[in-house]
């Protein structure tokens, strides 16, 4: 996948293959011309190329290299010789990092998911943790793979960039690990509830998502869903007579919870998934259908910002994970077909002129670079931390009367607006200024600070940003080399363009909450709704991509990211499945086609997990010895696959006489993956392999005291990059930002302060 996003902005993408081929190309399942559409998905757009050691023409080819993606130790992955392409920056992925006393450990996708403290945190209290059925963990590392090394190739020298599957993973908790030192919550597992109220709904049809949740971003949904109470005649006393502004849950009991429950569950048990959709997208109602990859494929909002294409004989194929306005050259192209093997012609590629010396690495690989943000939650944000890690300056642009909604989950605390521990874990590294955007000065300051930085991000609805005259299309008059990065839940154009949503119902729309739970129970959607951290990698990799394209020929760009769209695209190949023939698969619970055992399986004391999965008969064979089970009844694939219920309730057993962590350890040392379920407290204060890597960072915050940062999940050699200051108060930097990049003096502040253009 991380190929394939840089084949998708330009790059020529040459695979590497055994003589045999990648052995994803022969992975279930196939499409009529007998191709692993799981293959087709992430190959498109390459050249294929048998790997000849000694081969002139090929060792040319990888001396002209500006990088390399290797996966050493995964098993039937070509393994190169590191001296093949010296001047080339050269990316491992691992599951967990190249040192320390886990980094020989397997992992795929649900020993990933345990390990980085998710899989604890989804699925239901009553049964084992889950993992999403389509593998996730690698939709998350593969957009942060292809941002490494375009932030490797922005600093201009060739990097060995080491990237921790694990540890980039930590994100998709939405800073859970850090925010236990202050919450002191392990993480739980909540079923088809969020903090306490249900968030998945039964429907007449299927499932929607739709959070009972207070707040001035949500005060306008209890109005719409009160009419539509009222004119079926399910409003109660518990509808009518409360004051919805103040509306918060979380004080409320369990009894006050059920009688608000009540109604919606019988208003939803008569609508179908779309009649209740077409309701929210004419109301704003922020309530998603949780779509299965048949209504994804006929999705109107979709169909008109053409996702889909045809591409080598598929007429349906995710084409696309983002929109490119107006200079791109290829970006809203659909790629070329997955190559065949061998296929070649092989590329004439000069050599980078642009490229430099492994001896200048010595800055951070953004430093120098100025972003100004504005927006709010967690898209725009987590996508803008990427660069401020590696030494760019991001300057946040907020509001003292309509503060971020994440500030204001904290009003009730001791610090007030500032004690937000979850807007506190994902914003470090920042300044902050507070502008009226409603007022002409404070209009005149964001479009200088716009003229200073080197690109625009927000994330805020369509319209919001046209409100101010702060658009593309506005800006671009004032700025005509303009980059801007517009990121959203549906994107800028379509007919569903101004429905407001968050991570709740990216997940509903893009198929994560349909495809994560038990195959008999109602889905649940991974922890942390999934596309409030996918979506953000994949900002962060076009933003990339496009700074490198300006640089390179002065000319910007205006980035279309809808973060329905990149969780749509991270699922390719359960859609071409659809596309191609017919059909696709479901919620499977822990279990894999491909792997049996494949699941959680609990350990000694209260809620503790190990997963284990067997990729071969050989593994099969050793755990049967370890286990003392019967492996001579299910010696091959199959007959595992005809056994799995009987073959996992005499593991569970086994397994639930040992520590999780030591029998971890056992298994891997005979090269089976078994990784433990870890919680939020097992991450921050007991794993060694974050420990070594140095992922929390410790750092003294104003009013606020103390605060634990995460890092994200790769290294760039000798490269700086890391965390050095905490996230800002609202409003900490706005004298400083004024009077040092501006020139204001300090009359001319005053002056605007008092004006009200700095509220």
């Amino acid at each position: 996948m991380t190929g394939r996003l840089l084949a998708d902005m330009g790059a020529d993408v040459v695979k590497l293959e055994p003589a045999a081929g990648d052995p994803l190309r022969r992975v279930h399942p196939l499409g009529p011309d007998g191709t692993s559409l799981r293959f087709c998905a992430w190959n498109a757009g390459k050249t294929s190329l048998v790997y000849r050691p000694g081969d002139g023409e090929q060792a040319a080819l990888l001396a002209a290299a500006d990088a390399v993606i290797a996966t050493p130790g995964f098993p039937g992955a070509l393994q190169l010789p590191a001296d093949c392409a010296p001047r080339a920056t050269w990316l491992r992925a691992t599951p967990f990092g190249l040192e320390g006393p886990r980094s020989g450990w397997r992992a795929s996708d649900i020993g990933l998911m345990a390990a980085c403290g998710n899989m604890n945190c989804t699925g239901f209290p009553d049964s084992a943790p889950l993992r999403c059925t389509e593998p996730a963990a690698y939709a998350h590392c593969a957009a942060e793979a292809a941002f490494a090394i375009l932030t490797a190739l922005a600093g201009g020298a060739p990097r060995q960039i080491d990237l921790s599957m694990q540890e980039a993973l930590m994100i998709a908790n939405m800073g859970g690990a850090a925010q236990y030192a202050k919450t002191g919550r392990k993480g739980t597992r909540q079923g088809a509830d969020l903090g306490g109220t249900r968030e998945i709904w039964p429907c007449r049809d299927g499932y929607v998502s739709f959070g009972l949740r207070g707040g001035p971003a949500r005060a306008g949904n209890f109005r719409i869903l009160l009419e539509q109470l009222r004119a079926e005649g399910l409003d109660t006393p518990a509808w009518t007579e409360r004051d919805w502004q103040a509306f918060n849950p979380y004080v409320l009991d369990e009894d006050e919870l059920r009688a608000i429950s009540e109604p919606l569950l019988a208003y939803f048990a008569r609508h179908s998934m779309q009649a209740l959709y077409d309701l929210s997208v004419a109301t704003n109602l922020m309530l998603a259908p949780a779509y299965s990859a048949r209504e994804i494929l006929a999705s109107e909002q979709l169909a008109q910002r053409g996702m889909f294409a045809p591409v080598g004989g598929i007429a349906q194929f995710p084409a696309r994970f983002f929109l490119a306005r107006d200079e791109s050259p290829r970006a809203s192209e659909p790629p070329a077909p997955a190559p065949a093997l061998d296929a070649g012609p092989m590329p004439a590629w000069p050599q980078n002129p642009e490229r430099g010396s492994a001896a200048a690495e010595m800055d951070s690989a953004w430093s120098g670079l100025r972003l100004l943000e504005f927006g709010s939650g967690a898209a725009g944000p987590i996508a803008t931390r990427y660069f401020s890690e590696h030494g760019a300056t991001v300057i946040r642009v907020e509001s003292h009367s309509r503060p971020d909604f994440l500030r204001v989950m904290a009003i009730n605390s001791a610090q007030g607006i500032e004690g937000s521990t979850l807007f506190d874990v994902l914003n470090p590294g920042k300044k902050s200024i507070t502008l009226n955007l409603k007022h002409a000065g404070g209009r005149a300051i964001a479009i200088a600070l716009a003229r200073w930085a080197d690109a625009v991000v927000e994330n805020f609805a369509p319209k919001a940003m046209v409100g101010w005259g702060l658009d593309y299309a506005s800006l671009v008059q004032e700025i005509p080399d303009l980059l801007m990065l517009s990121t959203c839940l549906n994107g800028q154009t379509g007919p569903h363009r101004d429905y407001p949503g968050f991570g709740g119902q990216g997940a509903a729309l893009c198929g994560y909450n349909y495809l994560t739970g038990w195959p008999e129970r109602e889905p649940v959607g991974p922890f942390g709704t999934i596309t409030d951290s996918l979506s953000p990698r994949f900002a962060a990799t076009a933003l990339a991509a496009a700074l490198l394209y300006r640089r390179r020929t002065g000319r910007g760009l205006h980035l279309d990211i809808s973060q329905v769209e990149t969780g749509v695209f991270s699922l390719s190949p359960w859609l071409l499945e659809q596309a191609v023939l017919g059909e696709s698969g479901g919620r499977t619970g822990n279990r894999s086609e491909r792997a049996v055992p494949h699941g959680a399986f609990p350990c000694a004391g209260e809620d503790r997990w190990v997963v284990i999965a067997c990729w071969s008969d050989e593994e099969w064979q050793r755990l049967t010895r370890l286990a003392q089970l019967d492996g001579g009844a299910t010696p091959d694939l199959e007959a595992r696959r005809a056994a799995v219920e009987d073959i996992e309730r005499a593991l569970g057993q086994w397994t639930r006489q040992f520590d999780m962590q030591e029998l971890a350890q056992r298994l891997q040392d005979e090269g089976i993956e078994a990784v433990p379920v870890y919680n939020f407290e097992e991450l921050l204060h007991r794993d060694p392999q974050l420990a070594l890597r140095g992922h929390f960072v410790t750092l003294q915050r104003p009013l606020t005291g103390e605060s634990i940062y995460e890092r994200n999940g790769f290294r760039l050699g000798a490269t700086p990059s890391g965390i050095e200051r905490p996230t800002p108060l609202l409003g900490e930097h706005t004298e400083q930002v004024l009077a040092g990049i501006l020139g204001y003096s300090e009359q001319q502040i005053a002056a605007l302060r008092e004006d009200g253009a700095l509220q």
